[in-house]
């Protein structure tokens, strides 16, 4: 994997970052069950994309 490569990963593994913190402080902010349990499927939705971003970035560095 290219430099630039490693570089498009870790930004791609911020903005999940970022969408996580915006999902959660929205959710915190909502009253309605339905919206929150939205937002909840959204969160645990980009945190399995983080997760999956970071197995990629650590294997890259183990190679």
């Amino acid at each position: 994997m290219t430099q630039k490569d490693l570089l498009y990963l870790e930004d791609a593994c911020n903005h999940e970052s970022n969408l996580i913190s915006i999902y959660e402080y929205l959710s915190s902010l909502l009253e309605e069950e339905n919206l929150c349990n939205i937002l909840s499927s959204q969160i645990k939705k980009h945190e399995n994309i983080k997760k999956k971003i970071l197995k990629l970035l650590k294997e890259s560095t183990n190679e």
